[in-house]
């Protein structure tokens, strides 16, 4: 691919990234929004990590950024020109796309995320492999990309699985993370030592690579476990979703399978490789409604700071694992027997009290 045929798919992923953040920007908090259209800002404008960025200049930028949202909101999103001689590919079909730019050092990614927020990036590509039988396409350098930049993602492309992993949104997650705890260094003892394990406070561009590796890793074993559960609940459990009344029942369904995945396979695979470091970074990102549906994990995890060689963690994740898939089992029932009032019901059995797993680190 040329540089032409490039820059002109490159505008139009671009601009599709611009649509997708004109109608959901607004559903983030007000910090998160501040927060992510500043790095949004530092990687728009090629600048550095830990350079000083003008607030006044950010100010205009997020301005002018809002304008441009009002004018591009209720467009339509844009075929992506392709120079292999064929039509404009439909923005959602990542297979077509990417089959089509094989040989170009290029992976475009297209797919929908929590709330059906779609996520579009176009990047060079850094490489594919198999994992248990799952293909894995890893993205480097970013060329385009919205506000939402996910570090890793399950797609599921015409019945074909595949991960898709985003080393540039892990380091720019890793470089987000340590300037929030240099400002609170006491506030974050699970981060506080990750900070320690990979010498971030030290030479953090020198020790970026190795964290970016090893969080790679462990965001890949999160999808292993996310794939895994998938297969075990089965289609009926994307019905489950849909028919949920409210976004807050989808966050608390996104949670269960997210601790699913890594009391299955994330967590014990950490421990058992001894990944100490990736450890910690996993319960620094350990919160929100995941924390809310198993508050003992932390205490588990203090076992593990303490000495205990991960006995409490183990029996946490046995017995956590245990809980949610029961929860997982009645909710597909509860599902199954439909009524007018199934969706209710799902919604109040994933927040209520029961929801929550209560087994302590050793018993």
């Amino acid at each position: 691919m040329n540089a032409a045929a490039r820059d002109a798919l490159v505008q139009a992923v671009q601009a599709n990234c611009h649509i997708a953040d004109a109608r959901h920007a607004t559903e983030l908090s007000l910090c998160t929004y501040l927060l992510q259209m500043r790095e949004f800002f530092r990687w728009e404008q090629g600048r550095p990590f830990g350079a000083a960025l003008p607030r006044a200049e950010v100010g205009r930028w997020i301005a002018a950024r809002e304008s441009l949202w009002a004018a591009l909101e209720a467009e339509d999103y844009r075929p992506l020109p392709l120079d292999d001689g064929g039509a404009p590919a439909a923005p959602f079909d990542a297979a077509q796309v990417n089959a089509r730019l094989q040989g170009s050092g290029l992976l475009y990614g297209a797919g929908l995320g929590v709330g059906g927020r779609p996520v579009f990036f176009l990047a060079e590509l850094h490489g594919h492999a198999l994992r248990q039988g799952l293909p894995v396409a890893t993205a480097g350098r970013e060329w385009a990309r919205g506000l939402l930049a996910p570090p890793a993602v399950l797609a599921d492309e015409h019945g074909a699985a595949q991960i898709v992993l985003r080393r540039e949104a892990i380091a720019r997650w890793g470089w987000e993370r340590f300037e929030a705890f240099q400002l609170r260094p006491s506030a974050d003892r699970p981060f506080a030592a990750a900070v320690q394990a990979y010498g971030l406070d030290g030479d953090f561009d020198a020790a970026l690579p190795r964290f970016v590796d090893e969080q790679a890793e462990a965001a890949l074993l999160h999808e292993l476990g996310e794939y895994a559960v998938g297969q075990r609940l089965g289609p009926a459990w994307q019905a489950l979703r849909d028919a949920l009344p409210s976004r807050r029942a989808e966050l608390y369904l996104r949670a269960l399978r997210d601790l699913l995945a890594d009391l299955e396979v994330t967590l014990p695979a950490l421990l058992e490789r001894g990944a100490s470091a990736s450890m910690h970074v996993w319960f620094a990102a350990f919160d929100g409604l995941r924390a809310q549906l198993f508050p003992g994990l932390r205490q588990a995890y203090a076992g593990w700071r303490d000495g205990d060689g991960g006995a409490a963690l183990q029996h946490a994740c046995r017995s956590g694992h245990r809980h949610f898939a029961a929860l997982a089992r009645r909710l597909l029932q509860r599902h199954a027997q439909g009524g007018s009032a199934a969706a209710t019901h799902l919604e109040a059995m994933l927040t209520a009290d029961a929801a929550v797993c209560r087994a302590g680190p050793g018993g």
